[in-house]
């Protein structure tokens, strides 16, 4: 489930080991959060019966905290008051030993989808000064701080605060030396909020750019550096021309999709010069 891009052969995989051994929870639990993790960048229509599975699932394994987040995250999207029980899972994971499957992470992200970052932030420095040593609290510390710089709407952000992810992230590249493509990513849009930050940004989209990668990463990264090329730089032509490049990479996923979807609404506003050569771009697009 963790490196496979083969969803539909390790959804097998799970379905026949639930017919094997139905006694053991875990397998269905798997499969419900392969199933979730799938489905959750699309707009599906099997989102309730998805829902009904996870709601089972952890009726069978109500220990399982991972499962207990994804599940109130579902719930909070159908517009459930969930606020006071995640609360109250977070308590739970807090007592609970650290591990990348104890639901932190994917608590964090019910509080991001709540609108509460600060809380988020909170709750992941609250595990991290409980357990001061373990990586993974530190990347899930640096996440939250993320979300808040990067992507609220609030400008008056202090530079104490983007002093520490920046501190944060810096170190949690080092400890995931083969895992952080995305995080130095991050660490670039972070370093735009910086007092003078914008060469240093400059300098790491350009070492980015320059890195040898796999496709879905690519497409990763030019869909990022477009949006660093509009809002940042305000260098509207190249940041078409970047959301091209991640839309051409045949591989599909939410990078692309949303290359497309930008490309889409600048071509129906009919208001870049670009215009025509978006339509000529998309109309190929459709017939690879």
């Amino acid at each position: 489930m963790k490196f496979s891009n083969d969803r539909e052969l390790v959804a097998d995989y799970f379905q026949r080991a639930i017919r094997m051994q139905p006694e053991m929870v875990e397998w269905n639990t798997s499969y419900v959060l392969l199933l979730e993790s799938a489905f959750k960048h699309r707009d599906n229509r099997l989102a309730a019966d998805i829902s009904e599975k996870m709601r089972v699932a952890q009726e069978q394994d109500p220990e399982n905290f991972y499962l207990a987040a994804c599940y109130l995250k579902q719930r909070g999207k159908k517009g459930e008051d969930i606020k006071d029980e995640a609360r109250e899972l977070a308590v739970k994971i807090l007592r609970n030993p650290v591990s990348s499957y104890n639901g932190m992470k994917a608590l964090l992200r019910v509080y991001r989808s709540l609108g509460f970052i600060d809380e988020a932030i909170a709750l992941a420095e609250e595990a991290l000064e409980l357990h001061p040593d373990e990586r993974y609290l530190k990347r899930c510390a640096a996440l939250c701080l993320k979300w808040k710089i990067v992507f609220s709407r609030d400008r008056h952000t202090n530079q104490s605060m983007i002093e520490r992810a920046v501190g944060l992230d810096e170190e949690v590249i080092s400890l995931y030396p083969h895992s952080s493509f995305v995080m130095k990513i991050d660490l670039a849009n972070i370093h735009t909020k910086l007092n003078n930050g914008m060469a240093k940004a400059d300098q790491m989209y350009q070492d980015l750019l320059r890195m040898d990668v796999e496709p879905v990463e690519k497409q990763v990264l030019y869909n990022h550096y477009a949006k660093y090329l509009k809002f940042e730089r305000k260098d509207w032509n190249q940041s078409v021309r970047y959301h091209m490049k991640a839309a051409a990479i045949p591989v599909q996923s939410f990078y692309r999709a949303n290359s497309i979807e930008v490309l889409e609404k600048i071509k129906n506003k009919r208001r870049n010069q670009m215009c025509r050569e978006i339509e000529e771009f998309l109309e190929n697009l459709q017939e690879l």
